[in-house]
């Protein structure tokens, strides 16, 4: 049997490619936001109500490719699935960009939706199978980078390029194109994950000889113990995280024009000056991700995004306060939130279950945010206080999560190597905790 450890002969250049995932879904969710709650809401007329379903959709849609393409990424491995996926996210790119009236953003925002949602959980697997050992939390964590990349280069568009209307929100979907159709041509020059395949060959042979372990094509193993512990306990963290972030980004621009009275483009502005110190702290965390220092570094950002949502939860949403939440929480997700879910989602499910595990945490919790999405513009002027009063919880909810529960859940074994077809199964031990 070949050698479950074997990578590529240019692991940078997979995280680089596959992480892309993270650029393109970061850069669709604030592009959208900008553009549909900015841009395009008075010259394509848009009330808050179409808005929020826009928005919702796109969400609710993540979650749909996020349940089926991670799930075909274990079956039919991870190459085909990223493949198609960013076809079909290059599609809806181009009906958002051209659309002149809810129809064609409604097909938009469905396409992106599914496609990045079934993009995202399979690559971060290739990019955790292809990594050497001592590294694969880094280069998970790298993809968050390039998650922060994304609404780097679509706020710098959006404060200096100086264009209005309908136009601007075009520029900003014409930049994701681009982008989409390069990286789906140098994806083309990647092989298949190397790990997965092997797995794939050791499940057949196990099905064969009998016997009863985690098999590819048996989703069921993941309901069963100790792997549906790590299910619940990274799907509710993640979503719980996810409102606050979702809610930032979506309607980022929508609350500080409505609640805060400014400017779309004072916004974007502002939003830019933490992001060089989130990205240098996110360079920290890569050089700690794989070390013991992890927990210490992912409770100082827990912290601070629980500071950061408590701000206008207790003095009201102003100004001062949205942006403190704003640069507060951007600083604290370089060590908490969507980068240390990546991880754990990689490190808690062995390899034939692990694209279908992440699809299943990513759908729920897309599902949340986006069904939160639906009525979030009315809510948020409605209820105002007790809306930020539920972010706070929320961000309280997952801080205990991912401090207390999942430190103890183990970590996933490669039991896809049989040591010995006739007689017992291979051992399917577990190891250290996930923090």
């Amino acid at each position: 049997m070949s050698d479950l450890k074997t990578t590529t002969s240019s692991p940078w250049k997979t995280a680089i490619l596959a992480g892309m995932a993270s650029y393109l879904d970061a850069g669709a969710l604030v592009t959208s936001g900008i553009a549909i709650g900015g841009y395009y809401a008075a010259p394509l007329q848009l009330s808050a109500g179409t808005i929020g379903s826009l928005l919702g959709l796109q969400t609710l849609a993540f979650a749909a490719g996020a349940l089926f393409g991670g799930r075909l990424g274990d079956r039919f491995g991870r190459r085909m699935i990223f493949t198609f996926s960013l076809m079909l996210y290059a599609v809806g790119i181009v009906l958002l960009l051209v659309a002149a009236g809810p129809a064609l953003l409604y097909a938009g925002v469905v396409a992106t939706g599914l496609a990045i949602g079934a993009d995202l959980p399979v690559s971060l697997a290739l990019v955790n199978e292809e990594a050497p050992d001592g590294k694969k939390g880094t280069m998970v964590v790298f993809s968050g980078m390039l998650w922060l990349a994304g609404i780097v280069a679509v706020l710098v568009l959006s404060s200096f390029m100086g264009v209005q209307g309908i136009l601007g929100g075009r520029i900003l979907f014409a930049h994701l194109l681009v982008v989409a159709v390069i990286v789906l041509l140098l994806r083309l020059t990647l092989s298949e994950s190397a790990e997965w395949a092997a797995a794939r060959r050791a499940a057949e042979a196990r099905t064969t000889a009998g016997f009863e372990t985690i098999e590819f094509s048996r989703i069921r193993d993941l309901f069963r113990a100790p792997t549906v512990y790590a299910l619940i306990a990274t799907g509710l963290y993640y979503a719980t995280w996810n409102l606050g972030a979702n809610t930032m980004g979506q309607f980022g621009t929508f609350l500080w024009t409505t609640l805060g009275k400014g400017e779309v483009a004072q916004f974007s502005q502002l939003a830019l000056l933490g992001l060089p110190v989130g990205f240098l702290a996110g360079l920290v965390f890569m050089r700690v991700v794989d070390r013991p220092a992890r927990h210490a570094w992912f409770a100082a950002g827990t912290a601070l995004i629980v500071i950061a949502w408590a701000l206008p939860a207790l003095l009201g949403p102003s100004k001062f306060t949205l942006v403190a939440a704003l640069l507060l929480s951007g600083l604290g997700n370089s060590f908490a939130g969507e980068s240390i879910y990546k991880v754990w989602s990689q490190e808690l499910f062995p390899t034939l279950l692990r694209a279908t595990a992440g699809g299943v945490t990513m759908a729920f919790t897309r599902a949340v945010a986006g069904l939160a999405a639906l009525g979030t513009p009315a809510f948020a002027l409605g209820h105002t206080r007790l809306f930020f009063g539920l972010l706070f919880g929320f961000m309280v909810v997952a801080a205990v999560i991912g401090l207390v529960w999942v430190p103890r859940l183990p970590k996933a074994s490669q039991p896809e190597e049989p040591a010995d077809l006739s007689g017992a199964p291979a051992a399917e031990t577990t190891g250290k905790a996930a923090l």
